[in-house]
This record gives structure tokens, C-alpha cells and sequence, in this order.
């Protein structure tokens, strides 16, 4: 869902797929993105919609993905919760240390 807040209007599979990659340094297989962002869209947390079909993808369409209010509001209580389970930690102890 970051990755679609991040794209805005240009957020559709391949797109997602490269920011995550680029994001996270890692190799991401196409089935690790379609397969969330389906079910993210069956739970109304994005929304989809068809572009206009382009000259590059053979006449294809792409599909969008678009935060819906419910997908922005979770994110926002994973941001607030993730901020709420590193207060107070100002730096993660040596691995010599555990």
C-alpha cells in the first residue's frame, strides 16, 4: 500500500513491482504483488481502474491501483502503531550484546 501512496497516479503492477524492488533492495517476484494487491482490493483497501490502452503493451490496458479512505486510514494505524513499538528505542543494542 506504500508503494501505491508513493506512485500516486502511476501506480500499476509493474510500477509497484520496481518501487518495492528499488526500496527494499530485493528481487521481487510478480506473484508477490499481484497476489497481495488482489486481495488488498477484495478487503476495500485499494481500488482499481483500466488506463487507456498503450501502443508498448501490444494494445493492453493497464490497471491502476488507488488508496481507497479505508487503505489510507489502516495506513495510517500501522504508521501510529510501528511509531508506538519504537518509542522509546533510540538505537538497537551490538549483536555482541544479545
Amino acid at each position: 500500500m506504500l508503494a501505491v501512496l508513493r506512485l500516486g497516479d502511476n501506480a500499476y503492477g509493474a510500477a509497484i513491482r520496481a518501487q518495492i524492488s528499488k526500496l527494499t533492495h530485493r528481487t521481487v517476484s510478480a506473484g508477490a504483488v499481484y497476489i497481495p494487491l488482489d486481495r488488498l482490493t477484495g478487503r476495500n483497501l485499494l481500488t482499481t481502474f483500466t488506463g487507456e490502452p498503450t501502443p508498448e503493451r501490444g494494445g493492453r490496458s493497464k490497471r491502476y491501483y488507488r488508496l481507497t479512505a479505508v487503505g489510507l486510514e489502516a495506513l495510517r494505524e500501522t504508521r501510529k502503531m510501528n511509531e508506538t513499538m519504537w518509542s522509546g528505542i533510540s538505537d538497537l543494542p551490538d549483536s555482541s550484546a544479545i
